[in-house]
């Protein structure tokens, strides 16, 4: 990964494609594996809550209140994006999605790498999630580097995305975690 290689790892839900978040080759290769255009936007997952500040411009009190209750965990986080991440990964929003994962494997590589590795789902977009090893080398074998085995994860749906960056927050995406307990978080901090 250091050297721009894009790799397929597991999370609390789904495996994901993981790339140096500061490589615009990985980034851009990410892409073409994906089959996706430039115009969607790559959350990021990242090694421990200390590097919020280093992606994002700045972290609201609802956001504060979110990763206190919800992290680590299924919830990426909309935050104004830092000045210097790739347009590739915010789509030209300026806004990143950060989530701090649950997997041990997913923190792990983050904490090894730039402190964050991407966090898009180990698909062709368009295509379903991959929930093993199995699922993912038979859609992506000869596109990705390698393949982490961290066994089946957990599937259903995918990670809640929460905007931040507006008040009161704006659930974009229900998953995992159902709006109603993100709305009784906040309410009971």
């Amino acid at each position: 990964m250091k050297k721009g290689g894009v790799i397929a790892y597991p999370t609390e839900t789904f495996y994901g494609l993981g790339a140096d978040v500061r490589n615009e080759r990985a980034l851009e290769r990410l892409y073409a594996i994906k089959g996706r255009e430039f115009d969607k936007a790559i959350s990021i997952i990242i090694g421990s809550r200390e590097d919020v500040p280093r992606f994002a411009q700045e972290i609201t009190p609802a956001a504060e209140i979110l990763m206190d209750r919800f992290w680590p965990g299924a919830l990426t986080l909309l935050f104004d994006a830092a000045r210097d991440l790739s347009e590739r990964l915010t789509a030209g929003t300026g806004k990143i999605g950060i989530r701090l994962s649950s997997n041990p494997i997913a923190t792990l590589l983050a904490q090894n790498l730039s402190g964050a590795i991407t966090a898009t789902s180990a698909n062709r977009s368009g295509q379903g999630e991959c929930v093993s090893t199995r699922e993912v080398i038979a859609a992506m074998s000869k596109s990705v580097d390698a393949v982490i085995d961290g066994g089946r994860t957990a599937g259903g749906a995918g990670s809640t995305i929460v905007d931040t960056t507006v008040d009161p927050p704006v659930v974009i995406r229900e998953g995992s975690i159902p709006s109603s307990e993100l709305h009784r978080g906040i309410r009971e901090a």
